[in-house]
């Protein structure tokens, strides 16, 4: 058995990265929350958790592949065996890479699986009445492309969108369980500049987070 019987909240961030999903914990963390990170690299989620420790945040790293429905529930079983039921939940995979000049089907399908699939089997396995007991939150990772497409990112532009109506949709749906959904729109290049630093940008998260009025906030 794990830390069940504790009343610490717990954070899950899925797409873990050293950027957005790193500061998203470390915030979250600084409030007293433990952090559970999820990544499909060990060694890299390995690295953060352990440097978050460092600064004083209680991170435990799993890698998950987040297109495999199957493992994605069974993550989910392991994290509320060990630690209880989570409280937040940020679903923060996405491929931003342009598109392959031969972009052809197969392409867009691998990123709907990871960017919009990985993230409604996300929803579903976090949505329970647990989840809903302790009126959780799910955040998702939105950007400016599901708006404003522009040329040499068509997936970007058509997973975000569909992640945005997603995230609307579920907002709806879930709110009469006490579960809120939510997306924080990224209006430029995280890390691209001092005003799109991550941390920046994972303060949005937090409030979203405290605030849990609108299905949507902008980081402009």
């Amino acid at each position: 058995m794990g830390n069940e019987i504790d009343d610490k909240k717990t954070i899950v961030v899925l797409g873990a990265g050293k950027g957005l999903g790193a500061s998203i914990a470390r915030r979250f963390g600084k409030a007293g929350y433990r952090a559970i990170l999820i990544a499909r690299s060990a060694g890299a989620v390995t690295e953060i958790a352990e440097r978050l420790a460092v600064e004083g945040v209680e991170a435990h790293a799993y890698v998950l592949d987040v297109t495999k429905d199957a493992d994605v529930y069974a993550a989910f079983g392991e994290i509320r065996e060990a630690y209880g039921e989570p409280d937040v939940v940020v679903y923060n995979v996405g491929n931003t890479a342009p598109d392959p000049e031969d972009m052809d089907t197969d392409e867009l399908r691998r990123h709907f699986e990871s960017d919009l699939f990985g993230a409604f089997t996300t929803i579903c396995a976090a949505a329970t009445d647990g989840f809903a007991w302790k009126k959780g939150s799910i955040l998702l990772t939105g950007g400016i492309a599901a708006e404003c497409p522009f040329p040499g990112y068509d997936c970007l532009a058509m997973t975000k969108a569909a992640l945005r109506n997603l995230a609307r949709v579920k907002n709806t749906e879930l709110s009469e369980k006490g579960i809120f959904v939510g997306t924080v729109m990224v209006c430029g290049v995280i890390g691209g500049d001092e005003h799109f630093a991550p941390d920046n940008i994972a303060e949005r998260f937090w409030e979203m987070n405290e605030e849990r009025t609108s299905w949507e906030m902008k980081y402009e």
